[in-house]
């Protein structure tokens, strides 16, 4: 039974009932973090001041707005915007705090996979981030058709179109989401309640379990090296502070990272006053207009290289029309990320730059989904609709061609080499009409046999790869 005695202090008093300095012993004090780390690590803390400021900020911009598809455009635009004292400035902090989280997540999530810091019991570190990557989408999404311009609507008319494409279920799923046959008042009360309420509190619980998931397998460091936290701590608490290749969390390696948020903040807020409207959609101005589709629409940047997966697809194969197609690769291009650590076949943790093929793998990951971002903004046609198939399948066959890379195994990387070359081929034929879609499935095969079968490596190794 727990011993109370008379307390001398408020913080006495709360210590003995919620061991506060036992809590912050674990949380912070003697959460104990690798020395050689660089400043790609502080941007967890970035992330954590971001979502801190779209929560204020959400308030403040919650106590004028209107769930209303008669109200909601100009309780934005009029009454926030001009009525209301310092309502732009909430709003701007708002609408690029939305837009800078993604890159930061970006840069938390690519640090990541950089130096493999989703190996050797870690795992649960990455899979708990990149659910956290699905809610915060799931919570942009949903605050993004909130101001009901007409890039609102018709960017949820084409998401919530998405679900339709589920066998059995669709049609049924996509009318239960709307709450209506079409995009209406029910669905922006929907998804008002998801932005406001459901989905910030499924971040915040992620968030803890982000956090828990670190505390056993600890922080990766920058080297690779393996780390004894116990020992080394020791020594840091027995005063040989040089020696210990570790830091304490509070107040050490934390105020390296505020003088990175420091930094990153005059940039957050050169953008909030003076290129705020980089996260605003000018066509997003104009009211929604059921009647009236506009002649591109397309999401924000943060999805824009998801969204070239789904429409990178412009031709059928067999019974799979184009559209079945982009979206089986649009929920593959969604989930794949997940599985990163059983793709890689190299228990080795360490930087990229010292992981041979990994390293060149790495780098064309990070140039396709930029190629697919830039592309994905442009309208799909002409030759733009070429190039978005191109990157669409560079990067499925990225993934699939990693288990080869990090295993060495060259007949299964040839294998992908070549079936990516086979299905680009098709494409460019398809592009140019030279065959009909009858014959692109015949096509593939007769290339890939060309170049696979008949490659001299794969003729040595035709027993198996090895």
């Amino acid at each position: 039974m727990a011993h109370f005695t008379k307390a001398n202090s408020l913080h006495e008093w709360l210590d003995q009932r919620l061991a506060i300095d036992k809590l912050w012993k674990v949380l912070a004090a003697e959460y104990w973090i690798p020395k050689n780390i660089n400043f790609l690590w502080a941007m967890g803390v970035v992330l954590m001041t971001m979502f801190t400021i779209l929560l204020i900020s959400g308030i403040f911009l919650l106590m004028y707005y209107k769930p209303d598809t008669k109200l909601a455009f100009d309780s934005v635009n009029y009454t926030i915007m001009q009525e209301v004292w310092y309502g732009w400035l909430w709003r701007h902090m708002h609408a690029v705090a939305a837009s800078v989280v993604f890159l930061v997540i970006y840069i938390h999530m690519f640090t990541g996979i950089y130096y493999a810091s989703y190996k050797r019991g870690r795992e649960m570190i990455w899979i708990s981030g990149m659910l956290l990557f699905v809610t915060f989408s799931a919570e942009a999404f949903s605050g993004y058709m909130l101001p009901w311009g007409q890039m609102s609507y018709w960017a949820a008319q084409v998401i919530t179109n998405l679900f339709g494409g589920i066998p059995f279920i669709g049609d049924d799923l996509v009318v239960w989401i709307r709450g209506n046959f079409y995009v209406s008042d029910p669905t922006l009360t929907r998804f008002f309640m998801l932005h406001v309420l459901l989905m910030p509190l499924i971040i915040m619980m992620i968030i803890g379990l982000h956090f828990y998931t670190l505390r056993i397998p600890h922080v990766n460091n920058q080297d690779g090296e393996e780390i004894d936290f116990d020992t080394e701590a020791e020594k840091y608490k027995a005063g040989q502070k040089k020696e210990a290749k570790v830091i304490p969390f509070w107040p050490v390696f934390l105020s390296k990272d505020f003088f990175v948020l420091g930094v990153f903040m005059i940039f957050y807020f050169y953008l909030v006053f003076y290129h705020y409207d980089f996260a605003m959609d000018p066509i997003n101005f104009d009211p929604a207009d059921p009647m009236k589709t506009p002649p591109h629409i397309y999401p924000e940047w943060y999805f824009l290289w998801s969204y070239e997966v789904l429409r990178g697809f412009f031709f059928n194969v067999g019974p799979l029309s184009a559209m079945d197609m982009g979206l089986i690769a649009f929920g593959i291009a969604n989930v794949i990320f997940f599985f990163l650590p059983w793709f890689d076949k190299n228990d080795e943790v360490a930087p990229a730059a010292r992981r041979g093929g990994f390293h060149i793998w790495f780098w064309l990951m990070v140039i396709d989904m930029i190629v697919l971002t830039i592309w994905g903004k442009l309208p799909p046609t002409g030759f733009n609709a070429y190039i978005g198939y191109v990157a669409a399948v560079g990067f499925l066959a990225l993934f699939a061609a990693l288990p080869a890379v990090t295993a060495r195994k060259k007949g299964l990387l040839w294998f992908v080499i070549f079936m990516t070359l086979a299905l680009y081929v098709a494409g460019y034929l398809e592009y140019t009409k030279a065959l009909g879609n009858g014959f692109v499935i015949v096509t593939l095969f007769v290339i890939f046999y060309l170049l696979f079968f008949l490659n001299p490596v794969m003729v040595k190794n035709r027993g198996g790869a090895r």
